[in-house]
């Protein structure tokens, strides 16, 4: 997972940890800022869930010690990890527009093909331009294909969007290593770290979210709130 270790490697640690909530779909840290990562719903009982350890006393450990949560075989202390790391991160506003990954995916998209990690609610308008459209879903809604075949489409596509929470399930880097190099990718959604260093991987655009409001979003999140009900974020995306 050599992409999270280049993240976590470009991280100032030097921030108290003042609260961690994992709700029903968001998870959030709050740090030097509030950072937010989806909470994983694998299949199943909840039991038989990979566990938080320790859960009660995280706050008893540094930012180093939960932003590294992010590599853990867990899901959901991954996602405390991937939280931590949004937490961290110093956005630089001034390379950020306020636009969203539908309305970009349909700019780069239209006419072409695209294929998607994860199915996002933009799915229909960006239906409704592109060339040829595939959305792969590790639990397929009707029009999906299931996560296997991102090995026959991700190769053929000119743009690519890819969900944040392949950084959760430790997916992402091989999702890229099916990339056409002259592709336009695309990671998004509330995990996504906006951190110049994903760059270097040949992405070409972060669609994240900076929290600007963090007492409404903690109090969002523990209240179950999904991602598209959280308030007191902006939608940011950095191109390369």
């Amino acid at each position: 997972m050599r992409i999270i270790d280049d993240i976590l490697s470009s991280l100032d640690y030097k921030a108290s940890v003042r609260d961690i909530r994992q709700g029903a779909f968001q998870t959030a840290a709050l740090t030097r800022g509030c950072g937010l990562a989806s909470t994983p719903h694998d299949p199943g009982p909840h039991h038989s869930q990979t566990p938080v350890r320790e859960p009660g006393l995280l706050l008893n450990k540094d930012t180093l010690s939960l932003a590294r949560m992010a590599l853990s075989p867990s899901p959901l202390e991954a996602a405390i990890g991937m939280a931590t790391i949004n937490s961290l991160i110093e956005i630089d506003e001034q390379r950020c527009t306020e636009l969203n990954a539908g309305e970009l995916l349909s700019s780069k998209g239209d006419g072409k093909k695209v294929a998607i990690v994860g199915h996002f609610p933009f799915v229909p308008q960006l239906r409704s331009v592109a060339k040829e459209l595939w959305v792969i879903e590790r639990e397929p809604q009707e029009g999906d294909f299931p996560e296997v075949e991102a090995d026959s489409f991700l190769p053929q596509a000119d743009v690519i969007g890819i969900t944040g929470t392949a950084f959760t399930n430790h997916t992402l880097e091989h999702l890229l290593g099916l990339c056409n190099p002259k592709a336009y990718v695309v990671i998004l959604g509330g995990t996504t770290p906006l951190s110049p260093v994903l760059f270097d991987y040949g992405i070409s655009a972060l669609s994240g979210t900076r929290v600007i409001d963090s007492k409404t979003a903690l109090r969002c999140v523990s209240q179950g709130a999904t991602f598209r009900q959280i308030k007191g974020i902006r939608l940011l995306t950095i191109e390369r």
